[in-house]
Parts: C-alpha cells; structure tokens; sequence
C-alpha cells in the first residue's frame, strides 16, 4: 500500500459536483493498493496514519497524532501512486491492484483507521472520477509505503 498523508485544516470529494466527503481540520490521506498487500500492511500503515504526530502540541512542536487532537479523516483511493514512468511518457499501472481486491482493501483501510481514531472515517468513491479540494496546513505532507517500513 502507498499512502500520500496530508495535513489539512479543510478538504473535501465531489463526484459528479456532489461533496461525498467532507473534513475540517484532519488528514487527507490518498491510498493506493497493489495486489500484493496484506491484513498486515493494512493494520500497519492505519496505525502509523492514526498514531502520526503532525499536530502541533501548545509549544508548536508536531507531538499530536490524530488520536490526540480528535480530528478528521478523508481517504480517496488513487491507483496512480502505482503509476510506473520507466518507460516512456504514459505511465502504467500494472501494478496497481486489481479493482475488486483494491476496493475490498480501501474499504477495510477506512473501518480500521475510523476504530483507531474512535469516529467515522469520511471517504471518496472507489473508481469514480473525483474532484479533490484541500487546504494544505503546513504544508505537511508525509509518503507511506508498506513495502519499504524501515
């Protein structure tokens, strides 16, 4: 799994002009799965995304997690992270999870994350064209790979 983790005092997903997804002050996070991830890439990247400290504390240091601050959480699924550009100028994406698996996965990610943080995990549509819109507080911006945890 890829994840992209933004740090947002404001995003929203629209499909088809309608807001299917909204938070305020959180993490917009755009996932990405591959056919080989596992129930343990999941709980991993969900515990880091839910335990991150990106938050400021009151000296301004990033010591809060999402958990800490009670904040919010909008996940879009984005196949793209798998994009491949070694060869050419069209990328590929043979390594993006097959669609059935990868929306099973999304699914999962978002009830797992949405115990962790003890509220209801707000979310794009799988597969759907989406229209994404954020306020980048930071900017903060952090990339996850399951693959590659050291």
């Amino acid at each position: 799994m890829r994840a992209v983790v933004q740090r947002v005092t404001s995003a929203s997903v629209k499909v088809e002009n309608n807001t299917i997804g909204e938070i305020e002050t959180g993490l917009l996070v755009f996932l990405g799965v591959e056919d080989a991830d596992t129930i343990e890439d999941l709980n991993w990247l969900s515990g880091k995304i839910a335990r991150l400290r990106v938050f400021s504390d009151e000296y301004g240091a990033m010591n809060k997690s999402l958990i800490d601050i009670k904040g919010n959480a909008l996940i879009v699924s984005q196949f793209t992270l798998f994009a491949s550009t070694k060869k050419g100028n069209r990328p590929s994406f043979l390594k993006s999870g097959q669609p059935d698996f990868a929306n099973k996965i999304y699914h999962d990610f978002i009830i797992t994350l949405g115990v962790l943080i003890d509220q209801e995990v707000q979310s794009g549509e799988f597969g759907a064209d989406m229209q994404v819109e954020l306020l980048n507080d930071g900017p903060v911006t952090i990339v996850f790979d399951t693959k590659h945890k050291d």
